[in-house]
């Protein structure tokens, strides 16, 4: 019985306590709790980021020296690669550049059509060849994109994605010098792809670039030219974390992606 008493005079002087307060309800009754609330200074916007993306758990066994890696890429970038790109910008008309990007682009095609079919993907692979024939005839070698104006868009395939496409894991996450984000699924799909490209020698362009180095240069200016990526445009001290989830995720889609 003094328990229920107890209950009731708590009651009642919580009422008074509200009857007296000087707070105006909203129109739905309550009295702004969240006015009231006070932060932790210490609790900074980094430590709410840093909460979220320990939910983007990708395998990374070798993050130390990834991310030794990821701050070499950052420096080469900054201090080698983008300074190419703007004195190649600077030296070379925009049509000139825009030809440069096609030609390696049709011949980045052959590797599409190459793991299209491993992928037995029969109608991508008719369109890919398509592609080839109409850019490298009438784009004269891949300078020109006409194949994109008549309804046939570019489609990315490599032997990374043919291997997920079987059913190969990704393995552990990796970090390639100047590359960027990889995996070791990936990782040996582009040595592949790379050993095939050679194989092939599509308008004898690898045979030609293996007596004028000067090819690969150029090859790897436009890559990093027709890249968006930039190393801190994420403004977040979690870039490592941000590429590496969305590369992990990017590729997933790519390989689950109907034909």
């Amino acid at each position: 019985m003094a328990k229920k008493y107890l209950l009731l005079a708590l009651l009642a002087g919580s009422n008074l306590a509200f009857a007296g307060s000087t707070d105006t309800p909203d129109a739905d009754g309550y009295t702004r709790p969240l006015d009231a609330l006070t932060f932790e200074p210490s609790l900074n916007a980094e430590v709410y980021e840093e909460s979220a993306y320990q939910t983007m758990d990708v395998y990374d066994p070798f993050e130390s020296a990834n991310r030794a890696i990821y701050r070499f890429n950052y420096k080469a970038d900054q201090y080698v690669l983008l300074p190419a790109v703007r004195g190649y910008k600077y030296v070379t008309p925009e049509v000139a550049r825009t030809g440069v990007s096609n030609f390696f682009s049709n011949l980045g095609d052959v590797g599409n059509l190459f793991n299209s079919v491993l992928q037995l993907k029969g109608e991508q692979s008719m369109r890919i060849t398509a592609r080839l024939l109409f850019n490298t005839t009438i784009g004269v070698a891949g300078l020109w994109d006409p194949a994109t104006m008549m309804g046939l868009p570019k489609e990315k395939e490599d032997f990374g994605i043919t291997l997920g496409h079987y059913g190969v894991t990704d393995g552990p996450y990796i970090v390639l010098p100047l590359l960027g984000p990889s995996n070791l699924r990936d990782t040996s799909g582009f040595v592949v792809d790379t050993v095939a490209n050679g194989e092939i020698d599509y308008l004898n362009v690898p045979t030609v670039s293996s007596e004028n180095p000067e090819i690969y240069v150029l090859e790897g200016i436009n890559t990093r030219y027709t890249t968006p990526f930039e190393y801190g445009q994420l403004n977040s001290p979690f870039e490592y974390v941000k590429v590496r989830y969305l590369y992990t995720e990017m590729r997933q889609l790519k390989i689950n992606a109907e034909e």
